[in-house]
């Protein structure tokens, strides 16, 4: 049996990971630690765990392992560092940070302790994603221009963050609004996919002020170190959110629409684009389940580097300074 404990349950995707918890064999939920103590004992009780007063205890017990840190953004730096010290194992929230420099302090403190890190881009795991993915790796694009991912719901509009997660809509505690929010799982996809990012830009707004002034919606441009454009689309004011992805290379094309992917490269028999492709591979277990499978033994090299986590805030937070001063630019990325 493998000790683990939750440090935060701040997120909207902590009882998710409680239930995935609860079912898990072979790990025991030890302690639960929040800064909201009756928060904390809510989910302790749900666990069948003890909830922790103090979250020094969670640190010293050399019992647990491993910790799912599901607080505020940005309460992230203090239990990242703090863990890493402890030499514990973490699975943290995304984003990492709320930009570039303390992400990047978390993913040296991760690197240098030399501990397992996840964070929830569980959209890496997407069949289509990773069929994509291999194409492009075997070149059955040919020169790719352009890429395209979105990512958006109607959370705004259906006012999913009112009450529990009103924090999720403060960009003081959270880092970002909504383009933030969902499009970081977007960029991540297209960094996975495409590489580095030289310069963003990107116009980010609000829609129906339910959240005062936290912005509901946006659209980014990207200039990849290789040459192609990428633009990301995210927000909480979309009743709908058919197509989702678009690759262009001068070799092959992809699109994604209404969950179904269209595919056509002339270097893949059968590849016309007409009808949906779905000879994909199987999904993977979702990024929490990769982490428990880690830290329980198996070998998994599937895991989200710390310092891949640390750039998606650094790249998050310049398309929010780009849609600020309405100009590009270069993602800070510590020497």
């Amino acid at each position: 049996m493998t000790d683990v404990a939750l440090v935060g349950c701040a997120h909207i995707h902590t009882p998710s990971f409680v239930k995935k918890l609860k079912e898990r064999s072979g790990v025991s939920v030890k302690s639960v630690w929040d800064h909201d103590a009756q928060r904390a004992k809510r989910i302790a009780d749900e666990l069948g765990a003890e909830p922790a007063s103090d979250v020094a205890a969670v640190w010293q017990d050399d019992r647990i392992r491993a910790v799912a840190i599901c607080s505020e953004t940005d309460r992230h730096e203090p239990l990242v560092l703090a863990a890493a010290r402890a030499g514990k194992h973490m699975f943290v929230e995304k984003p990492l940070g709320t930009g570039s420099a303390d992400a990047f302090a978390m993913a040296r403190a991760i690197e240098d302790a030399g501990v397992l890190f996840q964070t929830g881009y569980f959209m890496r795991g997407n069949p289509i994603h990773l069929f994509v993915r291999e194409q492009i790796r075997q070149g059955h694009f040919g020169h790719i221009t352009r890429v395209r991912h979105s990512n958006c719901h109607a959370g705004s509009l259906k006012g999913w963050f009112d009450t529990d997660y009103r924090w999720m809509a403060d960009p003081a505690i959270a880092g970002c609004g909504a383009f933030g929010d969902l499009g970081t799982h977007s960029l991540d996809i297209l960094l996975w996919l495409m590489g580095d990012v030289e310069r963003v830009t990107a116009d980010i707004n609000v829609c129906t002020s339910r959240y005062g002034d936290c912005d509901e919606f946006g659209e980014g441009l990207l200039k990849f170190k290789n040459g192609a454009v990428g633009t990301l689309a995210a927000g909480w004011v979309d009743v709908a959110n058919p197509v989702t992805m678009l690759i262009s290379g001068s070799e092959g094309h992809a699109h994604v629409a209404a969950g179904a992917l269209y595919f056509q490269s002339e270097h893949v028999a059968g590849a016309d684009g007409t009808q949906p492709w779905t000879d994909l591979p199987a999904p993977w277990p979702h990024a929490f389940d990769l982490f428990l499978d880690a830290v329980t033994g198996a070998a998994n090299p599937t895991l989200v580097t710390a310092r891949e986590a640390a750039m998606r805030s650094a790249v998050m937070e310049a398309f929010y300074i780009a849609a600020r001063d309405q100009t590009w630019v270069a993602p800070n990325v510590p020497s």
